[in-house]
Parts: structure tokens; sequence; C-alpha cells
């Protein structure tokens, strides 16, 4: 029976990445339907001030797998849901979410898709990351922020590197907000609270490939903030 698998990536002011990504997470959708299966590549542009939507839309019919949406800019975790949201509405069974800024390899999904039916989540870990200490810190604050508020330990609950299956994935979806920023962390932590069946995978994560990083720490200590009243709506919700 064909599975349908959408791989789903949000963008912000990636001018300079985005036509190297799309180039390479392109080949991966092409050989999941050379094998039987159906892939779209569905990136959405986050409100965007450079010309990463103009590029994605002139990409079209080099990359015809390639699904470009537009929207007004709500940050990264709730461009995340909505793309989540977008892939469930058209029938996916597996989603595949990883970032726009290269920072990724697509040849190691292929050890998720091949264990896609022994897990319910396959999320990667990062080990040896190159993106500097302060986003470091930030994930190890974050594990410790889950323990206090989940009472679960997680590996990496920010993974932006992660095949989900859909039919387990819709009940997490019912518990976030629609505007939650740490879309990626309160999916970790609560498939690990239900005692999810979680593939975790050491994966390579490079320093950003092109342009600049839109989050500095005051901006991270600003989500973090709003982050802490979100998790106790989310337990309240789970409870």
């Amino acid at each position: 029976m064909k599975e349908i698998i959408y791989f789903v990536l949000p963008a912000y002011n990636e001018e300079a990445n985005i036509e190297d990504v799309i180039a390479q997470w392109h080949p991966v959708c092409a050989k999941i339907n050379a094998e039987g299966n159906e892939a779209h590549l569905v990136i959405a542009n986050d409100g965007s001030k450079d010309k990463t939507f103009a590029i994605m839309y002139s990409l079209q019919t080099k990359y015809p797998l390639l699904k470009p949406l537009d929207k007004p800019n709500s940050g990264h975790g709730s461009t995340v849901l909505y793309l989540y949201h977008y892939a469930i509405n058209n029938n996916a069974d597996y989603i595949f979410q990883t970032d726009s800024d290269g920072q990724t390899l697509p040849e190691e999904f292929w050890q998720m898709w091949r264990n896609r039916h022994n897990y319910d989540f396959q999320i990667g870990t990062r080990g040896g990351r190159q993106d500097g200490a302060s986003r470091v810190f930030v994930t190890k604050t974050l594990r410790l922020v889950v323990w206090l508020m989940f009472h679960v330990w997680v590996k990496d609950a920010n993974t932006p590197f992660r095949l989900l299956k859909v039919d387990k994935f819709i009940p997490i979806l019912d518990v976030i907000p629609q505007d939650y920023n740490l879309a990626n962390v309160a999916v970790s932590a609560i498939a690990v609270r239900w005692h999810y069946n979680i593939g975790w995978y050491p994966i390579t994560f490079r320093p950003r490939q092109g342009g600049v990083n839109s989050i500095n720490m005051r901006r991270i200590f600003k989500i973090g903030a709003k982050a802490l009243t979100d998790f106790r709506t989310i337990n309240r919700n789970l409870k």
C-alpha cells in the first residue's frame, strides 16, 4: 500500500540558503516516489523580508515536488505547527520536519525512513553541534525546563530533524496551542511522557550555511518566558 510523506520546512529570510536546501531535499522526495510511495516537499515562507518566497516560487518548474507556501510572520514554532496541520489535512501518513538553513544532512534521513514501521516517532540528537555555544546552552536549559514542567527527561527536545507517524501525532497536536513557539519541544516532551516508541539518532548539525540567524539571546529569553506559560497550559490540557 502506498504511503504518503510530507517533508515540511519553515523558512524566514533564507534567500542565501533556500535554493541549495531545495536542491538537497527534492531528490529525497523523488527517490521515495520512484519506489512507489508519495512524497512532497512543502516549505512555508514565514513572512520573510527578503526574496525567500520569490526564489521558491521560481523553482517550482525545476522541482515539481516542491510546494511553496506564503504566510504572515508568526515565528518558527507557529509555522512548524501550520505545516504539520497542512500535511495532515493533505492525508499524510508521515511527516518529516527539518529547517531551511542547511544545517542538517538529507542522507541521514534514510535511516529513519527504513525504520518507519518500527517506531512511532524518530528524532535526531545533536551531539557535536557546530552552531555556537549559546545554542548549546539553550538546548541544555530546555532539557531542564522540560524535566521541571513535564517530569520527563528528553535527549534533545527541539531537534529540527524528526519523522512522525501521523496517527500517533494527531492526539499530541490536540493539546498544543496553535500559536505555540516551541512546538517541537512540546511534541517531544508529550511523546516521551505518553511512552511513545521513539527512535533517537545522532545526527550531524552543521553551522548555518548562509545568511544571518534571526534568533538572538534576547529573543530566546523572550520566547522562553512565554513558553513557561504555555507549558502550564499544555499541562492542564494533558490532565
